[in-house]
């Protein structure tokens, strides 16, 4: 009998952990062992104290696949808290991008015209190439790369995805106190372990 495979979607992480060496490590191989691809990943510290970082992970996979991701990242010990934005509801998703194009003449209009549509804002210029700097949806960052390969592409640099969801809710937040507090349920510390930098994560 034929088993029908659910198709895979692509789907959004947000992901809290303490800001401990190797922990970037460890997710990617966790990814890697299980022969799930990584479609984008951005980490930055959030927390005044920089203690603790968050992750954001865009993956494709069916869903049942996508419910073991989840579990086996919650499952690492510096993980407080895993969520699945894409099933969460509504949220923003932006990337930022520099794009290296070169060209004189009608090309160099075209480009110029071109960066106008997609509001790019141009960070460097000589006699003979650009560089723009365009941020927004993937699809948005796709389309303007595709087009500007027409005029003169030379290279692009793009930082990955950063997401947030909608609405009043949140993620994660600091507390009043300089400490964080979150869903997670372990305490996060600095890299040293010192127990005067600790942020109590709370349910």
């Amino acid at each position: 009998m034929h088993i029908k495979q659910e198709a895979a979607e692509r789907h959004t992480l947000a992901v809290i952990v303490d800001n401990q060496p190797g922990i970037l490590a460890r997710i990617a191989g966790l990814f890697t062992a299980r022969g799930y691809n990584i479609e984008s990943l951005t980490v930055s510290e959030i927390t005044e104290d920089k203690a603790v970082s968050r992750l954001t992970i865009v993956t494709s996979a069916s869903p049942p696949v996508m419910e073991q991701i989840i579990a086996q990242l919650e499952r690492l010990v510096p993980v407080h808290k895993v969520t699945d934005l894409t099933v969460q509801g509504a949220h923003v998703e932006r990337e930022l991008a520099l794009v290296k194009v070169a060209g004189t003449g009608d090309h160099r209009i075209e480009a110029l015209r071109l960066a106008e549509v997609y509001r790019a804002r141009v960070v460097d210029a000589t006699t003979a190439s650009f560089v723009f700097e365009v941020t927004g949806g993937r699809e948005k960052i796709d389309s303007f790369v595709e087009l500007m390969a027409e005029v003169g592409l030379v290279e692009v640099a793009r930082t990955g995805i950063v997401a947030i969801g909608r609405g009043a809710a949140r993620t994660f937040h600091a507390s009043a106190d300089g400490g964080s507090t979150g869903r997670g349920r372990r305490p996060c510390r600095n890299t040293q372990g010192d127990q005067r930098n600790a942020c109590v994560l709370r349910p």
